[in-house]
């Protein structure tokens, strides 16, 4: 074993699972480690997750990243973490769960977002925080909380329970249940954030019911955090020094670091983020404005325009789990490669909702054009389709707002890893499509800042790293059968939507 203190544990707690990487001095990932966990769906449109069974994701992943490093422990410099993002955990000071996290698919609070839309706060809330008023985002859940929880509104209030987003409970258990914070790529996901003024906003906080000094301390992104205590899998004294929502993490660890960059991350959703810079885009096509990161001595933060769909590598899961047509979720790309096209099947992914640019939680998925010459391989490689029309989606409406035309994308995530998606994504989109060393560009955008933040690497090393590349996937389908296509797409969408 190497005692040598020249490496980063990398955290990306997922939606479905949590991965942990270590990270040595040249940006190699030298031990990995992952454990899923148990996902809860205790009625139609709502979705839940144990915070017990995260931590314990969390210590087994830290764990095994540690085995098949062949490190010891006390070799770590740092500890930078990614997360899901609008997912939102409410937990006393102990640690124990009140209840069920609820996750950014759930949608139990559809009724309280429309009738804050009929009462005409939308456009209130989506000029001060760049969000549209959705169940995705986190305040909706909170205000859930307060009503289904006795007693909650008064616990919140003597500061015996604490409620935020799925980093701040992570970064509460690592310290030793000291530290309460969050940083602003969380922050501006709540729908409770000012993105133009840094700071919770009191009218939005009192629209649902929230007094802002119940809400974890925001830091900057690069921060300290605080540092480990008390735990098993890690001694005490190592420094949390970066923390990003997942996709925002992605952004930086695709080498978007430039204004204009566009990246897409496919997990259980797609997730596509383009740099703005220090200016905020303000969508009319219903994307969202976001923060990016904001470091410390950092006047304004980056921004993002940032578009997601709900479904992606959810939809192949489905196709193993749900429908068995398949056994594992590898064999996607070699049934779906087995056919050259869908004959006319088109699948709108829409399991849980459509998200941008249609925000429609109501619109549930369909799969048309089927006759006697389908099989199961026509089927797949429909869904696959599927998920790169919604990205198809995103990027047009993007194009609109940023009144210009997107020239490439970086990809990354599982999905990345089917070439034969990519190929279907790049034809639709009529762009390259271009693929990094590291398919896991999450976690390793954390483990970029906090390597930067303890002096283990320059911003020359990380600039060198970004633009390390396995292949560029280019468009190879005809133009106007890819338009046709498109166009199938968009028909059957105004069917669903109207």
């Amino acid at each position: 074993m190497s005692g040598q203190s020249s490496y980063i544990l990398a955290i990306d707690q997922g939606t479905t699972g949590t991965t942990a990487l270590i990270v040595d001095s040249s940006l190699r990932v030298v031990g990995r480690g992952y454990q899923s966990f148990e996902q809860f769906y205790p009625a139609s449109g709502h979705v839940e997750h144990a915070l017990n069974l995260i931590w314990q994701s969390l210590c087994a992943a830290v764990t095994q990243a540690i085995t098949t490093a062949g490190i010891l422990r006390t070799s770590i410099l740092a500890i930078g973490i990614t997360n899901q993002r609008e997912t939102v955990a409410c937990f006393d000071r102990q640690g124990q769960s009140l209840h069920h996290a609820l996750v950014w698919q759930d949608r139990r609070t559809y009724d309280l977002c429309e009738l804050l839309k009929s009462q005409g706060y939308e456009s209130m809330i989506q000029a001060r925080t760049g969000l549209l008023l959705d169940p995705y985002f986190s305040a909706t859940k909170m205000a859930w909380f307060l009503r289904h929880i006795p007693d909650l509104t008064q616990k919140m209030a003597s500061s015996k329970v604490l409620m935020g987003t799925i980093d701040t409970y992570l970064i509460y258990m690592l310290t030793g249940k000291k530290t309460y914070v969050t940083d602003p790529s969380n922050a501006s996901r709540t729908l409770l954030f000012n993105i133009h003024k840094g700071c919770y906003d009191q009218d939005l906080c009192a629209l649902f019911g929230i007094d802002p000094v119940w809400l974890p301390q925001v830091m900057f992104s690069n921060q300290c955090m605080g540092e480990t205590q008390g735990l098993d899998i890690l001694p005490d004294g190592i420094p949390i020094l970066s923390l990003l929502g997942d996709q925002q993490s992605a952004l930086f660890g695709q080498g978007c670091h430039e204004r204009g960059s566009l990246k897409c991350t496919y997990g259980t959703g797609a997730f596509l983020m383009l740099n703005t810079g220090e200016k905020v885009v303000s969508s009319l096509h219903r994307l969202l404005s976001t923060i990016a990161w904001q470091w410390v001595g950092q006047k304004k933060p980056v921004y993002a325009l940032e578009g997601s769909a709900f479904i992606a590598g959810a939809l192949i899961q489905w196709l193993r789990d749900g429908l068995g047509i398949i056994q594992q979720v590898e064999e996607i790309e070699s049934l779906a490669s087995s056919v050259t096209d869908s004959q006319g099947v088109l699948c709108v992914p829409a399991l849980t909702g459509m998200g941008a640019p249609y925000w429609r939680p109501d619109v549930r998925g369909t799969i048309t054009g089927l006759h006697r010459g389908i099989s199961r391989a026509h089927i797949a490689r429909a869904c696959l389709e599927g998920v790169a029309h919604q990205i198809c989606d995103i990027v047009d409406a993007m194009n609109l707002d940023i009144n210009d035309t997107i020239q490439s994308m970086r990809v990354d995530g599982g999905m990345a890893k089917n070439r034969t998606f990519l190929q279907i994504q790049s034809d639709l989109l009529g762009i390259p499509l271009t693929k990094q060393v590291h398919v896991e560009a999450t976690a390793m955008g954390v483990a970029m800042v906090a390597g930067l933040n303890c002096g283990l690497w320059n911003q020359k090393d990380i600039e060198e790293w970004a633009h390390l590349t396995t292949e560029i996937i280019y468009p190879q389908m005809e133009r106007t059968h890819a338009q046709a296509q498109r166009q199938a797409w968009t028909q059957q969408m105004d069917q669903l939507c109207s």
